[in-house]
């Protein structure tokens, strides 16, 4: 689990984690977008190593990209289209075993979070 700021208006996203010299194990950046799309992040003015994790409408983890290197102005891709990316600390992907297909529950993600019907 992660405890998130979430960036969902522009100048929220373009700042994202910059300047920020510790994040906390446990904390991260959900960005969210108006609509799906290609998404690209650089680490400019960015202090500590990210992992970037990017999700699709369905809450889906589409791609990791892990240990983002500070202040690297190389576009991240997200290679497919999506409504969100949460950053983290680098490394911590890895730790917690944390791959493409894996969803992410938040209510962000509502059809992730909706419970499994009931047999009758």
């Amino acid at each position: 689990r992660y405890r998130v700021s979430v960036a969902d208006e522009p100048a929220e996203r373009e700042r994202g984690l910059m300047f920020l010299e510790e994040l906390p194990p446990d904390e991260g950046m959900l960005f969210l977008f108006e609509a799906p799309g290609e998404a690209g992040f650089w680490m400019r003015n960015t202090l500590i190593p990210l992992d970037l994790l990017f999700i699709d409408e369905a809450g889906r983890i589409v791609r990791v990209h892990p240990d983002a290197v500070p202040h690297d102005e190389t576009p991240i891709w997200s290679g497919s289209p999506v409504i969100g990316a949460l950053e983290i600390n680098a490394g911590e992907a890895a730790r917690n075993r944390i791959v493409p297909g894996d969803l992410v529950g938040s209510p962000y993600f509502p059809s992730v979070c909706e419970a499994p019907p009931t047999a009758p």
